[in-house]
């Protein structure tokens, strides 16, 4: 009977092992998750087919770079890196990313030396350019911007790029994360008594001895953020129906009244077209928000077309300026 007992014993340990044994020739599904093929539809409705959640990725254009820094996913490829590093601080590259060129004309044979998984580009990039990137590696494209839902688009974007690599979890925390920022925002707005304070945004260039004045109004992304922000965009001009940008000069400031003026400029870009380029403009100096000191330069760095980090630094930024 012991030597029965004994045998039994055995095949049973056995049998256990071989169990064991082949449970160790299934991966966790997990892994499984993270090597399997995947198809994305992006922003022209193409069914985009990848091996499985991209690792090395390219982007033309500094939206997406700036997302997919802040996905966790480093480019191994980035349109004007030099500019990119001036103009969207908010998602710092690491490493040192292949310069593809310019974003928008990215060299074709530089994105192909990279052997990129995947290649980001938006709808700003010309047809013809993403079909030459198309017969080196996948693209997916995202829509650069919509004036009819801005943070919807943006959110849509960040998304779409989550899924082709694999970074759900990590795009859930970043969209979570702006929200926040917007409340934070808002509620620090509210505490000084800024709510529905009328708020311009714009950008400039300096033309010879002329300033070029951008607005961004209503269906900008900027002022999208600053409507959620409890903020009142006073700009009357038309805007394009892409990004919600409009075209003044000094006199066009004229028209806004008791506001507060915003802007960023960029010293890579020389002087400030406010500060330094109107100086001596008899109009400028006579404008209520100069005379009452309500004139806010943001810092440099922060992308106005950027994605949720970008935003936040925004928000960040903003807040600080108004209630200083």
């Amino acid at each position: 009977m012991r030597t029965k007992r004994l045998i039994s014993i055995a095949a049973a340990a056995t049998a256990v092992l071989a169990l064991a044994g082949c449970g160790t020739t299934e991966a966790p599904k997990d892994d499984v998750a993270a090597h399997a093929a995947l198809t994305v539809t992006d922003a022209r409705g193409d069914h985009v087919k990848l091996d499985g959640p991209a690792k090395r990725v390219v982007g033309t254009e500094w939206n997406v770079v700036e997302t997919l820094v802040t996905l966790g996913v480093q480019p191994v490829g980035v349109a004007d890196v030099k500019g990119y590093t001036a103009w969207d601080t908010a998602a710092p590259l690491t490493g040192d990313p292949k310069d593809i060129g310019t974003r928008g004309e990215p060299s074709v044979d530089s994105v192909a030396a990279l052997h990129p998984d995947l290649v980001v580009a938006t709808t700003d990039l010309s047809e013809s350019a993403i079909a030459q990137l198309s017969k080196v590696a996948p693209v997916i494209v995202v829509k650069s911007a919509d004036a009819s839902r801005q943070i919807d688009q943006m959110l849509d974007n960040v998304n779409l790029i989550a899924k082709a690599t694999g970074r759900q979890p990590e795009a859930k925390k970043a969209i979570a994360s702006f929200h926040a920022a917007i409340a934070d925002g808002k509620k620090k707005l509210a505490a000084a008594g800024l709510s529905g304070a009328k708020l311009a945004f714009a950008d400039g260039w300096l033309n010879g001895n002329q300033v070029s004045v951008r607005p961004y109004v209503k269906g900008s992304l900027i002022s999208d953020v600053d409507t959620e922000l409890g903020l009142v965009d006073p700009w009357t001009v038309a805007g394009d129906k892409a990004y919600g940008l409009g075209s003044t000069d000094v006199e066009g400031l004229t028209k806004l009244g008791d506001v507060r003026f915003a802007y960023i400029s960029n010293d890579t870009d020389g002087a400030d077209p406010f500060a330094d380029g109107l100086k001596d403009n008899a109009v400028w100096k006579s404008l209520p928000f100069v005379q009452d000191h309500e004139t806010y330069r943001l810092p440099d760095g922060i992308w106005m077309f950027g994605g949720t980090a970008a935003m936040e630094q925004y928000i960040s930024a903003l807040v600080h300026a108004l209630t200083a």
